[in-house]
């Protein structure tokens, strides 16, 4: 992957580890994956990046005969960081976990909370995928540069909408891109929505110039002609998808999303290790391979102790980035 800024190194970070697909024994006893009363918390509304990837993998989950019965619930607020607390008081439960990303780092960090990923114990990495360039189907805009032109030429006019708080995915892709063209991120004006089904009514309802959002989410509304699809945030195109990237639409950028799941502090070995093995036991599975296509997301599992890992390092980018735009 070529870099061409300081802060292209923040994508680059993202790497992925493809394991090889593996038959599920489908039965959760004989794999030791089953945990009774298993709940998976979603920080944001839902039609989000975190609801739908929650509720992927627990459907593929109990599909695959790993477990059974697993609720999934939302928490939304600030960002994530109302379910980040939350999860980091139910210090030893073994029967709780939460669907997390990029944006639950960054709005540690914006929010100042006092509780961070820091305090979770690590369970995996599952996701990462591009960010896309959105606009509604009436919207004048009809390529990125048709945007671009209209962006520099008054910025704090042209509202730009994320399922993200400040410091989260949706946010800090457009400011890179803000940077790229000539726009001082400080000029930019950023309206933040907890989670992708609240900005997609925002970008439907033309409350936002255009929206910026992970590939996975719109891909129905893209495919229906809902929305008009104008650039992709990573490396390559997305296949399948008529739309350039940001370095082919002359901007020195790239950007990368990520997902995962945390558990709360304080679990045992054996209580940590099952929800890793569940979780990798879900990685292998045909059914969560088959969902990787479905949703246009490329794999990136790295379990366990590898994750916490990378949550630190993460940590200080967002940190590092944030600085470096002056947000």
């Amino acid at each position: 992957m070529r870099l061409s800024t300081p802060l292209a190194l923040f994508g680059a970070a993202l790497l992925v580890l493809v394991g090889p697909p593996l038959l599920s024994t489908g039965s959760g006893s004989d794999t030791g994956t089953q945990i009774p009363g298993l709940r998976l918390m979603v920080p944001n509304t839902p039609g989000g990046g975190y609801d739908i990837t929650a509720r992927t993998a627990a459907k593929n989950a109990e599909e695959a005969g790993l477990t059974t019965d697993i609720e999934v619930f939302n928490l939304p607020g600030a960002g994530g960081t109302v379910g980040l607390t939350r999860l980091v008081g139910e210090h030893g439960n073994g029967r709780l976990a939460m669907s997390m990303g990029l944006g639950v780092v960054g709005a540690v960090h914006t929010n100042k909370t006092p509780k961070t990923l820091a305090d979770t114990t690590p369970i995996a990495r599952l996701t990462m995928e591009q960010d896309i360039v959105v606009v509604g189907k009436d919207s004048p805009y009809e390529t990125i540069q048709d945007l671009l032109a209209a962006w520099r030429k008054n910025p704090g006019k042209l509202p730009v909408g994320g399922g993200s708080s400040p410091g989260g995915p949706d946010h800090l892709a457009p400011m890179l891109m803000a940077q790229a063209a000539g726009i001082p991120p400080k000029s930019v004006n950023y309206v933040p929505f907890d989670g992708g089904g609240e900005l997609l009514a925002s970008i439907l309802g033309e409350k936002v110039a255009f929206g910026v959002s992970g590939v996975g989410e719109y891909l129905d509304q893209i495919k229906a002609g809902e929305l008009r699809l104008l650039a992709v945030t990573g490396a390559e195109r997305v296949p399948g998808l008529d739309a350039p990237t940001l370095r082919e639409a002359g901007l020195d950028t790239e950007f990368i999303n990520w997902r995962g799941i945390v558990a709360p502090p304080g679990l045992s070995d054996a209580e940590r290790d099952k929800l890793v093995v569940l979780v990798t036991k879900l990685h292998e599975s045909p059914q969560w391979r088959a969902s990787l296509k479905t949703h246009g997301w490329n794999d990136a599992f790295l379990p366990g102790d590898r994750f916490g890992s990378f949550l630190t390092e993460q940590d200080r980018r967002v940190a590092s980035v944030l600085k470096e735009l002056g947000l």
